[in-house]
């Protein structure tokens, strides 16, 4: 073999190696390129926080489009969560005989509240509401009302809104 054969032997043989370890490598740079993104995404980003932060009643009822009603008690903190979605929540006691006229002013078009479908909680009375209206700046895509009757005179009423 002459000299001149064997360097072009020798070139194509270096060049077949080098399309194959570049189509070889290029997945693993995407790959690469893709974790460094995602590493970065998570670190620039805030994390989701676990824990609901305690936010002053009349803001949780707001946005659920609702507000206090006269003569009620709050119970505990209201609180807010989210992360993507925003969940909002509060828990007040108040007269027994206003609960119905409440959940009337508060959401005219809402279908009656009743008793089928309240979940797995036992409560003597539910409103579930998508789009509940409200105040116009409210922010809730949903609200759910649960009431119980504590005795004659009283009602402890579990108001959620949040968005889906």
């Amino acid at each position: 073999m002459s000299g001149t054969q064997a360097g072009a032997q020798e070139r194509r043989g270096r060049t077949r190696w080098s399309v194959f370890a570049a189509i070889v490598a290029l997945p693993g740079l995407v790959l690469a390129g893709l974790m460094a993104m995602v590493v970065m995404w998570v670190v620039a980003d805030d994390p989701p926080r676990s824990g609901a932060d305690t936010v002053a009643c009349p803001d949780a009822l707001h946005f659920g489009g609702a507000e206090l009603p006269d003569g009620a008690e709050v119970v505990g903190s209201c609180k807010t969560q989210g992360f993507q979605d925003i969940h909002y929540s509060a828990t007040f006691r108040m007269p027994r005989a206003d609960v119905p006229g409440w959940l009337q002013q508060t959401y005219p078009d809402a279908p009656a509240p009743g008793t089928e479908f309240c979940g797995a909680v036992e409560v003597d009375l539910c409103l579930d509401l998508d789009s509940p209206g409200g105040h116009p700046d409210a922010g809730a895509h949903a609200v759910q009302v649960r009431v119980e009757y504590e005795d004659a005179d009283t009602a402890l009423v579990r108001f959620a809104a949040f968005t889906m």
